[in-house]
């Protein structure tokens, strides 16, 4: 017992927390702002766009670092195991008419250098640069659509959630009365008033209901699970969602969002293809560019060592300083056929642009008559509720006092449900088609 007494304190002291009580999973309360403002700084697509940004960043100095100096310093030690021989005219050493070999150089050669060099003129390399400002530039753009995207994400999985959850509360105040019905129905038939196949009838439509509402528990996880992944939370956090469908539909302002003008130079797909046709512009500059010379500058300064014992070498200094030009002279048509494509591909970037303008301006005018109808339904199906509720309790009434039958109440619990659906499918299509026009005219 002391032994394993002993055990669990050194356990308790190397993990304290294998001794604390589990604890629940981290919760999550969110208003739809905050959900959106929690993405963007947690989902994995976000934090990538982010990464690139600072990526794009660092490319431009790679690529200004070019044009600046640089400065290399390099050595040498050699060891001539066994010295070069050369056989040499005997006339130089009095013996004419025979070859004389004769050794040169020195075991022990040594060297230092240090050498400066610097571009002063190539226009590709400046293109280069503008090129990679624009780089990023582009990236922070995309940064943008990809926050746009995901709090656009945010909020369809936020809405599925509240909608089904409505749905969900719906499905569970018709299960009470059908239960409630079905006990009436088995008194009515206890007593004679009613029929063994009113009572199946009413068995099978509770059933029926009941089904439905396991689906729909089942599709709420998984909205949540949608939800959790374009938070970027762990799959067992637990998020309350703090507003209503209420809240967010008296916030829609179909009239002022109507009246609200589109600029297309500010949508962030318009800027990024912009940003296409002016690396294609670049890009035909630098093709261009490559047939003008290129002009750098050096300065070497060096030292050199010889003697036979490393100890006893003879050392002797150097420099040097030049310009070199490199003039392109013939590339057998090659420069020609880049320039040529470099062309093409900068009008396709610009029939491309046209193309999406006119594709954003269709789809504004799509989005506002859109919205214009998904209002007048989401009005008609609310009306349409109250009176499809109104039909269904008066033919529950009616049931009970003997004077409907089972089929005309199931009938009118089907209408009943279905004017639901509908109402909920209305409400789901304003909240989305706004949301599409609030992007569309960067509202988020």
């Amino acid at each position: 017992m002391k032994r394993k007494l002993l055990i669990v304190t050194v356990l308790s002291m190397l993990f304290p927390s294998l001794c604390l009580p589990a604890q629940e999973s981290e919760q999550l309360r969110l208003s739809l702002r905050e959900a959106q403002k929690y993405a963007i700084e947690h989902n994995k697509s976000v934090i990538s766009a982010k990464m690139d940004v600072e990526a794009s960043r660092i490319a431009i100095w790679e690529t200004i670092s070019s044009a600046l100096p640089m400065v290399e310093a390099s050595g040498s030690f050699t060891d001539n195991l066994k010295l070069m021989t050369t056989l040499l005219p005997g006339e130089f050493f009095g013996q004419p008419g025979e070859k004389i070999p004769v050794t040169f150089g020195s075991q022990f050669n040594s060297g230092a250098s240090i050498q400066a060099t610097m571009l002063l003129f190539n226009a590709p390399l400046y293109i280069g640069i503008e090129t990679t400002k624009l780089a990023k530039r582009l990236s922070e753009e995309n940064l943008i659509k990809t926050e746009l995207d995901t709090k656009e994400s945010v909020s369809l999985a936020y809405y599925l959630i509240l909608i089904t959850e409505q749905s969900l509360r719906i499905l569970e105040g018709d299960i009470a009365n059908l239960r409630e019905t079905l006990r009436s129905t088995k008194s009515m038939y206890s007593a004679g008033m009613a029929e063994s196949t009113d009572v199946d009838q009413m068995v099978s439509n509770v059933t029926m209901v009941e089904n439905s509402k396991s689906s729909l528990e089942r599709t709420i996880e998984l909205n949540y699970n949608l939800l959790r992944f374009q938070l970027g939370v762990p799959a067992g956090t637990r998020i309350v969602l703090t507003e209503t469908l209420e809240t967010l539909t008296a916030e829609i302002n179909v009239e002022a969002l109507l009246s609200q003008d589109f600029d297309i130079s500010k949508n962030v797909d318009y800027r990024l293809i912009e940003g296409q046709e002016l690396m294609s512009s670049l890009a035909l500059k630098t093709q261009k560019a490559s047939v003008f010379p290129t002009l750098a500058g050096f300065y070497t300064q060096g030292t050199n060592g010889m003697g036979d014992k490393i100890s006893e070498q003879r050392w002797f200094q150097n420099s040097m300083t030049g310009l070199q030009l490199s003039l392109p002279i013939f590339a057998s048509g090659q420069r020609y056929a880049k320039i040529k494509k470099a062309q093409i591909n900068l009008e396709y970037a610009r029939n491309t642009k046209a193309m999406v303008a006119d594709q954003l301006l269709i789809q504004e005018k799509q989005l506002r008559y859109n919205l214009v109808n998904a209002n007048l339904q989401y009005k008609s199906q609310k009306d349409n509720v109250e009176v499809s509720k109104r039909v269904y309790a008066s033919m529950e009434n009616k049931y009970k006092q003997g004077m409907a039958s089972s089929l005309e109440l199931t009938q009118a619990n089907s209408i009943y449900l279905q004017a639901e659906n509908n109402y909920i499918s209305a409400l789901m299509s304003l909240l989305q088609t706004k949301l599409a026009l609030d992007k569309l005219l960067n509202n988020m």
